[in-house]
């Protein structure tokens, strides 16, 4: 028995480092910028091509560990040690949240906030941005939309696979023993990867001349990865591995499928999307003496 749970922890070891690789090398593979070159026209129609890159992702994306560089270990190394520690303190992790704070209310709030990184959710915000930036010929809202939606069925693809390898058990099952390759589908957490691979596209595309956007997209994504912690869904490296894929694949779908003439364009776009009448604004509200919170929504005619 001790010998299979060997086997077995070994064999996660290693599936963990593929994931982690996987991702962040094909990320750098998309950032070696041109140099000597004439700023590219506007694509005519980006939708045309939006299959083809997703093919063209996907073989870059699962042959990318086949391409590492020694640079490469200067993130390789903290990210994959960092997961196995996590992994190794899973279980008591785990356990502290039911022996100490498992509650009504810690699970009500993690449940409200994990739909946040919903495929529902992800998908609706990059479906605003593209008809948004339809509605109002904007080009870089269009191709936020597109290049979020990319994203996102990109790192769906992958997380289901892993998933389906990896097989680890929930938190609630067997006492947090964490097993994998027993049927689960714990590893990674798909919600950390939508939420993480939408928040990277939109802080590439606005976030360079506003931090606050960066802020406010990278902290949702914490959000949503801290409450599949905090709900029992996930274990913390579960959490981890998906964040970093999510991160890794917004990354590589902007840098690799970015329209560079769009930044050469008048720079009085994002501005105008933010202020349209048609762009919708969302807004946390939170109130200390009620305990309550939420988003407003408003939509200006």
């Amino acid at each position: 028995m001790n010998t299979d749970y060997s086997i077995a922890r070994a064999a996660s070891f290693r599936l963990l480092l593929f994931s982690v690789i996987l991702i962040f090398t094909s990320n750098g593979m998309a950032q070696t910028p041109p140099t000597g070159r004439a700023i590219p026209k506007p694509t005519p129609s980006q939708e045309k091509k939006f299959f083809v890159n997703i093919l063209h992702d996907q073989r870059a994306i699962w042959t990318s560990p086949f391409h590492l560089h020694e640079s490469d270990a200067k993130w390789l190394a903290p990210i994959g040690l960092s997961t196995m520690a996590l992994i190794a303190t899973d279980r008591r992790t785990s356990g502290e949240l039911v022996e100490h704070v498992d509650n009504r209310s810690r699970l009500r709030i993690s449940k409200d906030v994990s739909q946040l990184g919903s495929i529902y959710a992800t998908g609706g915000v990059a479906a605003v941005f593209y008809l948004t930036g339809r509605a109002t010929n904007n080009a870089r809202a269009r191709e936020t939309g597109l290049l979020g939606a990319e994203a996102l069925i990109d790192s769906g693809i992958v997380v289901q696979a892993l998933k389906a390898v990896s097989q680890r058990q929930r938190p609630p099952v067997d006492h947090s023993s964490g097993e994998f390759f027993d049927g689960g589908n714990s590893f990674p957490s798909g919600h950390a990867i939508s939420a993480w691979s939408l928040a990277t596209v939109i802080a590439q595309e606005y976030g360079h001349k506003r931090p606050l956007v960066q802020f406010g997209v990278y902290g949702v994504a914490a959000a949503v990865s801290l409450a599949r912690y905090t709900g029992r869904n996930h274990f913390l490296s579960d959490v981890l591995v998906g964040s970093a894929i999510g991160y890794g694949t917004g990354r590589y779908v902007y840098h690799k499928h970015h329209d560079s003439a769009l930044d050469a364009l008048n720079e009085k776009q994002p501005d105008d999307l933010v202020r349209s009448k048609l762009f919708l604004r969302i807004a946390p509200i939170y109130s200390p003496r009620s305990r309550t919170y939420g988003a407003m929504l408003a939509w200006n005619f």
